[in-house]
């Protein structure tokens, strides 16, 4: 066995998978799983919990799949993580644990995420659950959203003993999880239906269909329905756009609805009853995951797909391995590309794009080279889509409906970081609420600070 080389992963072929929704990594079986546990040294200073937003003891469950304990392994990631077959799947490892892995400096780093991965899929089919609080405390806390901010802040919070509520505006629970992230990368029903089940076997509740600020205000749910405290985990869901003209064109989409209609409400199937138009040649404007995951979502759809980005590939902010996945499938990527307007024809509809070539200058205040416009460079796409992935900001309803509640020039509600405190004397919030669109793993994070934050709150107002 060479302990400087990871034990490759099974996946489907680029030209079968991009003409399906089936998962594209097919992860280890337990004999690769084992092999690729055996590299890892087991550091005393171990960095990659450093690199971990939700603090898993990485040593240890590595250890238990080196033995085959695959049972206790489970137990030990579920201490700190409410979603581990998901966080295996979607989590940029590269940047977090993988990315401090001792064994990385010299030879690959220990694929973490795809042994996380094989626990959870393993605990998953051995019907393994995670372990619930002893006793309950008969205390009441409201969480607002499914996704993986809530999921994690009301797990944590139950096994603690505590009487969580999650309230869900949609009629699926799962938050970005379900509506975000295409089937090929997060399959729905026995992936993030079955750890949404493993939060519930905790004691959790899920009211969904419920819209605060509307159905019910966050001063109701205290002063009313006696919840002690409240934890904001309502995601960014707000797409934003360039501005440019042509963008009310028919034709014109969000990435933020294109992939909701696909992946919530199935609209892939010509049967569905919310049908997606099936673009011929799609572009889709920016560079991060969801851009990738809309791109790939519009090519399994029949569409020749162009990424347009206006920064070089050096700068593409979507994980490698999304950028890999995608160029094996087809995706075209035309960089130092930035659209400067969207072409109509007579009825309206997307004819094309007209974009401009860029070059990159200085660096700006993110550190990135500056995008700069290259003169006389202006050229015409021909489109009959445009997909606009240009981030999301969390929507101003449960803020503007909450007296005392605080929020900062782009709508995200203020909470410090270390226990997700707000303005608000015990209402906490975290995850693309209070950071806008960021990653899974990190509103993971941002919802376990919470649930420390509302238990040391609550231990003081007893």
């Amino acid at each position: 066995m060479d302990v400087l080389t990871k034990v490759p992963v099974r996946e489907q072929e680029a030209a079968v998978r991009a003409k399906n929704f089936d998962e594209v990594c097919l992860g280890y079986n337990k004999e690769e799983a084992m092999s690729e546990a055996e590299r890892c040294i087991n550091c005393k200073n171990a960095q990659c919990v450093k690199g971990c937003p939700v603090a898993i003891d990485i040593p240890a469950f590595i250890e238990q799949v080196k033995i085959g304990n695959i049972e206790e392994a489970y137990q030990i990631i579920s201490k700190a993580s409410a979603l581990p077959a998901v966080c295996g799947r979607v989590c940029p490892q590269e940047s977090q644990c993988e990315g401090k892995c001792i064994r990385g400096i010299k030879g690959d780093p220990i694929s973490i995420g795809k042994l996380e991965r094989f626990v959870a899929d393993w605990a998953r089919e051995n019907n393994i659950k995670p372990e619930p609080a002893k006793e309950k405390n008969g205390r009441k806390v409201a969480v607002i959203g499914s996704g993986p901010a809530g999921l994690t802040c009301a797990g944590d919070l139950a096994k603690l003993g505590y009487d969580v509520t999650i309230f869900e505006a949609l009629h699926e629970a799962g938050g970005v999880l379900v509506y975000g992230i295409p089937e090929f990368r997060l399959p729905k029903e026995e992936v993030v239906a079955k750890e949404i089940a493993n939060v519930m076997s905790l004691g959790v509740r899920i009211e969904k269909n419920v819209i605060i600020g509307k159905s019910i205000t966050i001063d109701e749910l205290i002063e009313e329905e006696g919840f002690e405290a409240v934890f904001i985990g309502s995601g960014a869901g707000l797409p934003k756009f360039m501005g440019i003209p042509g963008e009310n064109a028919n034709g014109v989409f969000s990435a933020n609805e294109y992939l909701t209609r696909s992946n919530l409400m199935k609209a892939f199937d010509e049967n569905s009853n919310t049908p997606i138009m099936h673009g011929k040649k799609v572009a889709v404007v920016g560079g991060g995951n969801v851009a990738m995951d809309a791109a790939r979502t519009a090519l399994r759809l029949g569409a020749e797909v162009h990424i347009v980005y206006r920064r070089s590939e050096e700068e593409l902010p979507a994980r490698v391995e999304e950028v890999h996945h995608a160029k094996e499938e087809g995706i075209i990527f035309d960089l130092l590309t930035n659209p400067v307007e969207i072409l109509e024809d007579e009825n309206n509809w997307v004819r094309g794009m007209r974009c401009i070539r860029m070059e990159l200058g200085e660096p700006d205040a993110s550190g990135r080279r500056r995008p700069v416009e290259v003169a006389g460079s202006e050229f015409e796409m021909e489109l009959d889509t445009v997909i606009m992935s240009l981030g999301t900001s969390p929507n101003p309803l449960i803020s503007s409906t909450t007296e005392g509640l605080e929020t900062n020039k782009w709508k995200c509600i203020v909470a410090d970081e270390e226990f997700g405190r707000t303005t608000k004397k015990g209402v906490f919030a975290g995850g693309d609420a209070v950071t806008g669109a960021a990653t899974v793993i990190l509103a993971m994070g941002a919802g376990k600070a919470a649930a420390k934050g509302i238990h040391e709150y609550l231990s003081q107002n007893v």
